[in-house]
C-alpha cells in the first residue's frame, strides 16, 4: 500500500511523512523528488532545458511507479510518498501505473490555508542549498509562492480524489496522527483507479469509434492513463475483436450496440521499451441518436468524461499515434474501405 501525502509546496509534507512512518508499522518513506535529482545528472542538459519542471519528464513518472513498485517487492509494507501533484494528468498516469500493479494507493491532500502556506514559506530555509550561489534560498521560496496560484487552481480535482486533512492548526506529528488514523479507519480510503495489468507481450486491442448526428466522434477520458481514447480495450483470449469492442462499448457507456461493428483499420504498433505494441483495431460502431447518447453512463473507476468532438478538437485531445489511427480511420469511413497501417502510415 503507499499512502501519498499531496498539498502546496510548504504544505509540510515531508516533516510529516517522517513522522507518520513511526506511527504506520512496517512503513518506509520514499521522496520521488530523489529521483528528480538524480535525473538531473543522468540527463543530458538539453533535454532538460525542454522542461519546466521534472515531472513534465515521462522519464520520472514512469520510474516513481518502477522505483515503488521495486520498494514494495524488497521491503513490504507501506510507502509513505510526500509529493506534490497538481497536474491531474500526471496523477492518472503515475496512479493508474501503480493501479495495474495492484498497489493501492490512500491519497492525503494537507491543505493549510493561503496566509498559512505564506508564512511558512517565508520562514522556510533550504539546509541543502548550494554554497556560492547567492539568494539561493528567495529563490526557492519565490518558486514556491510561483505555484500557490496553480495549487489553487488544481484544488477542485484533488480534494474530489482525496482525504482533506486541515494542518494549519497542527504541527507534523499530530497531523501524521490524523493521517495514521484516517488510513486505519478507513476514512482516506484507496483511490477507485483501476487498471488492467501492463501486458507482458504483444497485445491485440479493438476500439469502436461511434458518432452522432453531425459526424462528430465519441472519445472517452480515461481515470488512469493520460490523453483521451476510443471506446474499446484489449481482446480477451478466445474473443472476436468485433465482439470484443462491442463489449467494451456496453462496459464503459452501458450502450449495447445491434450490429457487429464493421472494421475501419488495422494498425501495427510496433513495441517501444517498455511498452510491446501489437494490433490495433477500429471499427464503425454507426451513429448514436441523441436518445441514446443521453443515457451514457460511465463507470467512475475508470473514466471520467465523455464527449463528442471534431476530427480536429479530436486531433487536440489523443495522443500522436491514436490521432493518425483516427485520421486513417475517417477516411476509411468515407471511403467505404479498409485500411492497413503500420504505426499510424497505410501501407500495401
Amino acid at each position: 500500500m503507499i499512502v501519498w501525502i499531496n498539498g502546496a509546496f510548504g504544505a509540510g509534507k515531508t516533516s510529516t511523512a517522517r513522522e507518520l512512518i513511526d506511527l504506520i508499522p512496517n512503513s518506509t518513506l520514499f521522496d520521488p523528488e530523489l529521483i528528480g535529482g538524480g535525473l538531473r545528472d543522468l540527463l543530458p542538459q538539453k533535454r532538460l532545458a525542454e522542461v519546466g519542471d521534472y515531472q513534465d519528464l515521462p522519464i520520472w513518472r514512469r520510474l516513481v511507479v518502477d522505483t515503488a513498485a521495486a520498494l514494495l517487492a524488497e521491503l513490504g509494507g507501506v510507502l509513505v510518498v510526500p509529493m506534490t501533484l497538481l497536474r491531474q494528468e500526471y496523477r492518472d498516469e503515475i496512479f493508474g501505473g501503480l493501479a495495474s500493479r495492484r498497489i493501492p494507493v490512500r491519497h492525503v491532500l494537507l491543505g493549510p490555508g493561503e496566509t498559512i502556506l505564506r508564512e511558512r514559506t517565508a520562514a522556510r530555509e533550504e539546509p541543502d542549498t548550494p554554497d556560492g550561489i547567492p539568494d539561493a534560498d528567495q529563490r526557492v521560496r519565490q518558486w514556491a509562492y510561483d505555484h500557490i496560484e496553480p495549487y489553487r487552481a488544481a484544488l477542485g480535482w484533488i480534494t474530489a480524489d482525496a482525504h482533506v486533512i486541515d494542518n494549519g492548526p497542527l504541527d507534523p506529528r499530530r497531523t501524521a496522527q490524523r493521517i495514521a488514523e484516517a488510513v486505519r479507519t478507513g476514512a482516506a480510503a484507496a483511490c477507485e483507479i483501476v487498471q488492467t495489468p501492463e501486458p507482458t507481450a504483444e497485445t491485440l486491442a479493438a476500439g469502436v469509434l461511434l458518432f452522432d448526428e453531425q459526424d462528430r466522434v465519441l472519445l472517452v477520458d480515461p481515470t488512469y492513463k493520460p490523453g483521451w481514447e476510443f471506446p474499446g480495450g484489449v481482446v480477451e483470449r478466445g474473443e472476436a475483436p468485433a465482439r470484443a469492442g462491442m463489449r467494451e462499448v456496453a462496459e464503459e457507456l452501458g450502450i449495447e450496440l445491434g450490429e457487429v461493428p464493421r472494421l475501419l483499420v488495422v494498425d501495427w504498433e510496433p513495441p517501444r521499451p517498455p511498452g510491446f505494441g501489437g494490433l490495433r483495431l477500429l471499427f464503425d460502431g454507426g451513429r448514436l441518436h441523441s436518445g441514446t447518447a443521453r443515457r451514457v453512463l460511465l463507470p467512475g473507476s475508470e473514466l471520467r468524461d465523455w464527449r463528442f468532438v471534431s476530427e480536429q478538437e479530436a486531433a487536440e485531445l489523443l495522443p500522436p499515434t491514436r490521432s493518425e489511427r483516427l485520421r486513417w480511420a475517417l477516411r476509411a469511413r468515407e471511403r467505404g474501405t479498409v485500411l492497413n497501417l503500420e504505426a499510424g502510415i497505410p501501407v500495401g
